[in-house]
């Protein structure tokens, strides 16, 4: 998605209702291994010079990690995932220009590299 077509209102300018606040607060607090993981990979820019940040708040929805620059979404699963409220969630976030990734728990853990290319050729495909 091009800079000129990111999804607005998303960091700045969206309300948030307090308690929606209050616990993505607190799950930044507490993160799961697998999330902290790549929060490593990814915080102060280091992944290619992306800004990501973690447990956004879009429309009443707290993912994961977010990269307002390409529109993208990075999840990570684990076994309470895969829901009828995710796929409904997703269709939200696309509708909105966002894109959603999914990752595994085992995938973060056991092929950081390939989770960290696959991030990386899609912030490169949509921020040209």
């Amino acid at each position: 998605m091009p800079a000129h077509e990111r999804p607005s209102r998303i960091v700045r300018g969206q309300r948030i209702q307090p308690e929606k606040q209050a616990i993505a607060r607190r799950m930044r607090r507490n993160m799961t291994p697998a999330e902290q993981a790549l929060w490593q990979q990814l915080r102060n820019n280091k992944l290619d010079g992306f800004h990501f940040r973690r447990q956004q708040v879009i429309d009443g929805f707290i993912v994961d990690f977010y990269c307002h620059t390409a529109g993208l979404a990075v999840e990570v699963d684990g076994d309470a995932h895969d829901t009828l409220y995710d796929m409904d969630r997703d269709l939200i976030l696309r509708q909105r220009g966002i894109r959603v990734i999914r990752f595994r728990n085992e995938q973060i853990f056991d092929e950081m590299e390939r989770v960290l290319s696959a991030i990386r050729e899609y912030l490169h495909d949509n921020t040209a």
